[in-house]
């Protein structure tokens, strides 16, 4: 057969499994699954996407049908946040090079709809894989990667060419690029990309028939090839993992701590007890209004994110940035025409803070960022004040020493 290079040929268990490596971003990935697709005739076509991409693709409105305090209230807007990231990103590639985000893995479908083929969707849901890599990453980590991928998502597209992008098809610079993404988040590797692996190897080896085209990123290839010949639970790398219990316990030491050291400023004196709490409230109250100022909210949701910080950081379960996120979105509720320009407010952060919808979004994360902040500055300034050896003396013991002088 006259195959592409990007064409893998790997046996097993009786199948023919030709693994289609492409980039995400090109007009040659889909011009190859048109040639392949009649070349082969495959009695399966299996592609990297799951349910819930195929749809946002596939649905250019969807951003319609959000709601944001369904978001906020399911404490979604970190996962929406880097699946916004994500689609700017390939967005941003697309308007470089003329070429529909996922062309291929849709040119992949209409195939097998087309042609009365038997269609998987191979790849496990974004959001496991999304919360599995936050789930696995430790504080100081997921601070690392996360203003590493902000920054390089909100950066210009402007040396990314047709000619660089087809050169990532080359499995060795691709599995490079991805060795060095892994080396310096060392926790990514596994979900990011190995988890996916199995799980797209598994797909291809259920899937029906004799012939299996696999559309899968070039990154996938050589994992594909070497998880076929293994046995895999795929309930595994599909739950989501709980956090750590030790993180759970923390989160309410913290809170106690601070009431136990107000109260210990009580026993001292009633001043220190006073000037315990009075820190509190302005310290935590002020961080987080900052962050609402960050996100240039209105001066209402500034106003409640003062209020409420100071109660919602002593409660676990409680959230400055979801009270925060409400107010924003009840005083500039978005409109339909707001939610349609997403795609648009995530090509720069100014654009991103002006549209009413992504500016909820932002509301909720720098006034959760800010009342986290001023938790610790208050906790540390609570801590000093009931801790310090008090130096003043009362009026009776002046008048005490004035007596002893005298005689």
């Amino acid at each position: 057969m006259n195959l592409p290079d990007s064409i893998t040929v790997v046996n097993h268990n009786g199948k023919e499994i030709y693994l289609l490596g492409t980039a995400h971003v090109s007009a040659q990935s889909v011009e190859d699954v048109k040639a392949v697709v009649p070349e082969i005739q495959p009695d399966t076509i299996c592609v990297e996407l799951c349910d819930s991409r195929l749809k946002s693709i596939r649905e250019r409105d969807s951003w319609k049908k959000m709601d944001v305090f369904k978001i906020l209230k399911e404490k979604k807007v970190p996962l929406l946040i880097a699946q916004l990231l994500m689609t700017s990103f390939y967005r941003k590639l697309g308007k470089e090079l003329e070429v529909t985000p996922g062309a291929e893995m849709i040119q992949g479908v209409t195939e097998a709809e087309e042609r009365n083929i038997n269609l998987v969707l191979a790849d496990r849901n974004i959001e496991t894989t999304l919360r599995r890599i936050w789930g696995l990453l430790g504080f100081w980590q997921r601070m690392n990667f996360l203003s590493s991928v902000i920054v390089s998502l909100f950066s210009k597209a402007e040396d990314i060419d047709s000619e660089m992008v087809e050169s990532l098809k080359n499995k060795d610079h691709l599995e490079t690029a991805m060795e060095e993404f892994a080396d310096s988040f060392p926790g990514i590797r596994r979900p990011l990309i190995e988890e996916r692996d199995i799980y797209l190897a598994e797909k291809i080896k259920a899937a029906s028939g004799k012939k299996i085209l696999a559309v899968v990123g070039a990154a996938h290839v050589p994992g594909i090839v070497r998880r076929l010949e293994e046995s895999h639970n795929l309930d595994e790398i599909t739950v989501i993992p709980k956090e750590l219990p030790f993180i759970q316990v923390l989160s309410w030491i913290i809170p106690l701590l601070i009431v136990v050291l107000i109260g210990y400023g009580f026993t001292k004196s009633e001043a220190i007890g006073t000037a315990s709490v009075l820190i509190w409230i302005f310290t935590t109250g002020t961080c987080a209004a900052l962050g609402a100022v960050v996100a240039l909210a209105h001066p209402f949701t500034i106003l409640s994110s003062f209020i409420v910080a100071p109660v919602t950081t002593l409660h676990p379960a409680l959230g400055a940035g979801f009270f925060a996120g409400i107010a924003q979105a009840w005083v500039k509720k978005p409109t339909v025409h707001d939610l349609e320009s997403v795609p648009e407010a995530m090509e720069t952060f100014a654009t991103f803070r002006k549209n009413p919808f992504t500016r909820v979004l932002l509301v909720f994360l720098t006034v959760s960022l800010g009342a986290s902040l001023g938790t610790f500055v208050a906790g540390f300034s609570i801590f000093k004040k009931v801790t310090t050896q008090d130096q003043t003396i009362s009026i009776e013991d002046v008048r005490e020493i004035k007596d002893l002088r005298s005689k």
